[in-house]
């Protein structure tokens, strides 16, 4: 006779439940490991959107409903969480940028790719800000059926190239254009008058006394002489096309065409008289006085337009300073100074 089959070994229902509940509390453990570290990632990308001031957003097409993170709720100053209406928020763009917007979705939404702009907002409190808009379509069986991407805070970037570029092209002292600004201004000058005549002028201004009032009296009362006199040569040249400080203690003044002949040597007459008042700096009188160059447009470059006018101010000097000279072809007239245009 063969040996009898081992009997199974039988498992009590106690058993088969201590089991059960072993395996749901091994997963319970790690559904809430993976909860903490969800939760973790959320918190980290939270902080780093809020950081860097980055929301993300969603849009359904087929009913406009949308979804934002609370970095976007705070840039549209809304209260997080609260309901959005699509044609509210779209109030908080000025006529130009939502036009801008309203192009560059449509446009995504057409060819079901996406788009990436610059915009300005208003926020229902008044708050003006610069956001960078990205998104990307999605479709379903070639329809669009969402939009969505992220919304990021740029003002600060904004205002820092804005002060970039200020400081690239105006002085800081007088807040009058710089010599940079000034050299490429000049050929549009040249290029509109040519093109137009009968007038257009360069006037170049030399204060007379600047040397001695900043040796006698030091730097800080020269630098208030310099602020005084480009107020005051703005405040006859309120026309201008362009008043800058090109140098130390040298300024110009471009003129477009329309004005006379005599509205021009006017302009300059009227330049050396506001230059002859004293400056007050302290409880003192500070005397100064200006020189002025005057050339015309007349089938020139604006090198030989500097060159003409630069001239005319080194022969107000030499008639005494104080006064201002027109350039005339053929009169021996010379500039000691090279010009080049940017």
């Amino acid at each position: 006779m063969s040996d009898p089959l081992p009997c199974p070994s039988v498992v009590s229902d106690a058993e088969l439940i201590a089991s059960l509940r072993e395996q749901l509390d091994a997963q319970a453990v790690t559904i809430a490991e993976q909860a903490a570290s969800l939760a973790h990632s959320e918190k980290i990308f939270n902080r780093s959107s809020a950081a860097a001031r980055i929301g993300v957003w969603e849009c359904t097409l087929a009913d406009e409903s949308l979804v934002w993170t609370d970095v976007v709720y705070d840039l549209f100053d809304q209260e997080r969480g609260t309901p959005l209406d699509r044609a509210v928020t779209l109030k908080c763009y000025p006529e130009e940028s939502l036009r801008a917007l309203h192009e560059a979705r449509s446009k995504a939404i057409e060819e079901r790719s996406g788009f990436s702009l610059e915009t300005k907002i208003v926020t229902p409190k008044g708050n003006r800000r610069w956001i960078r808009i990205t998104a990307t379509v999605e479709s379903i069986d070639g329809v669009a059926v969402r939009i969505f991407g992220m919304k990021q805070d740029i003002t600060e970037e904004k205002l820092l190239a804005d002060r970039n570029r200020y400081l690239a092209e105006y002085d800081v002292m007088t807040g009058l254009a710089n010599r940079s600004r000034f050299q490429s201004k000049l050929s549009e000058l040249v290029t509109a008058t040519m093109a137009t005549k009968p007038f257009g002028a360069l006037l170049l201004i030399d204060l007379d006394e600047f040397k001695s009032v900043n040796d006698s009296c030091g730097h800080a009362a020269g630098d208030e002489c310099l602020r005084e006199a480009a107020q005051r040569i703005g405040s006859v040249c309120v026309g201008a096309e362009l008043v800058a400080r090109i140098g130390g203690d040298e300024f110009a003044v471009m003129l477009g065409a329309g004005l006379s002949f005599g509205e021009i040597l006017e302009t300059a007459a009227a330049i050396v008289a506001e230059m002859n008042r004293p400056v007050l700096f302290r409880g003192r009188l500070l005397q100064l006085g200006a020189s002025v160059g005057v050339a015309l447009v007349d089938d020139c470059t604006p090198s030989q337009l500097f060159v003409m006018a630069d001239a005319a101010l080194y022969a107000a000097k030499d008639a005494g300073r104080g006064t201002y000279r027109l350039h005339r072809p053929g009169s021996g007239q010379r500039a000691p100074r090279p010009f080049a245009v940017a």
